[in-house]
């Protein structure tokens, strides 16, 4: 069956069409509409969204701060060391990937500045390491103030000041993540209010982007494939909304598979929801059958990754691999500063 192999998700991607900065304003991305139903695809600016979510629906954001988590160091014989944390495990422990791995053994020191060092631990069972801070400041003061933004490695330059603006949402509040939920980086103050005033409801979860996010496939069949574990909290207000919508014969509109895959591991079998948090795993793929989310608001994702496999999913998996290959057509921006797809 089309869809079932990690190599039915290939597909050749121009390399100019990798974002490597965000738009010049959040709400002037593209914006590519797919109609399920028909399969149909309209080209339209993000800021079009405003009109095309009606009022009384809710929209559900990803409230996630993403934290300085790329430590940038040396170790004790001055060659260069990095440290990418991944999830705290205490204030000062962390779970993270290291480099270069072979030559930071258990007990070695990666030392950022005078205020700030790394002791490198022992490899977890999915090859990730534990490490500890030591740092005269507080830990989360230390990695704000000496650590960089994590940005992805496809972005292929450092980050810069205006990085840590725009590699977050304007809503994000609880920091956590090591990546932004990056449909949400397309939202302005003025968009949002917008939708507000059309009777548009905000529903806002919590998922903080771990390890996963940077986790290649590595089988062809997805079965084999395990997701590393994230955190998420659905809070009694937005179970209260979500629950309400639904109530009402109303819709669900989920920014970013982050929110996505939130309220499919919170939702109960009679599609309620109550408040919750704990870790998900969930891996979203077809086939599946959706029973929180409504509509999808996503950027465009990497070939073979469990991302595209969640469109598929929802959309399908020809029609997701057409309009995938029409954003190429049409110059689409991809990945995380690039453009976005609406699936309605």
């Amino acid at each position: 069956m089309k869809g079932s192999r990690v190599s039915d998700y290939d597909f050749a991607l121009p390399s100019r069409l990798i974002a490597q900065e965000p738009a010049a304003r959040r709400d002037e991305s593209r914006l590519l509409v797919v109609h399920r139903a028909s399969g149909t695809l309209e080209h339209r600016t993000f800021r079009d969204i405003v009109d095309l979510v009606p009022g009384g629906d809710a929209l559900v954001v990803n409230t996630t701060k993403v934290i300085r988590a790329r430590l940038l160091g040396a170790r004790d014989s001055g060659a260069p060391a990095e440290v990418l944390l991944l999830k705290a495990h205490d204030p000062y422990t962390y779970e993270a990937m290291v480099h270069p791995g072979a030559k930071l053994k258990p007990g070695r020191m990666v030392t950022i500045n005078t205020a700030l060092s790394v002791e490198i631990g022992e490899s977890t069972e999915r090859g990730t390491r534990l490490v500890r801070l030591h740092t005269v400041l507080e830990p989360s003061e230390a990695i704000e103030r000496f650590g960089h933004v994590p940005l992805p490695p496809y972005m292929e330059r450092d980050d810069r000041p205006d990085d840590a603006e725009r590699y977050q949402t304007v809503y994000a509040r609880e920091a956590g993540s090591v990546a932004a939920p990056t449909a949400g980086l397309h939202f302005t103050p003025a968009v949002l209010e917008a939708m507000a005033a059309r009777g548009v409801r905000r529903a806002e979860v919590l998922l903080h982007v771990g390890a996963g996010t940077f986790r290649p496939i590595t089988v062809d069949d997805p079965a084999e494939h395990v997701m590393h574990e994230e955190w998420y909290r659905v809070a009694p207000d937005a179970a209260a909304t979500l629950n309400a919508v639904k109530d009402e014969g109303r819709n669900i509109w989920a920014v970013g598979t982050t929110s996505m895959r939130t309220l499919e591991s919170a939702v109960r079998d009679d599609r309620r929801f109550t408040a919750t948090e704990g870790d998900t795993a969930l891996f979203i793929r077809p086939p599946y059958a959706f029973r929180a989310v409504d509509h999808l608001l996503t950027n465009f994702h990497l070939p073979k990754s469990t991302l595209v496999m969640l469109v598929a999913a929802f959309a399908g998996y020809d029609l997701t691999m057409h309009a995938y290959h029409e954003a190429i057509r049409h110059d689409y921006r991809f990945f995380s500063y690039g453009d976005a797809m609406l699936l309605v």
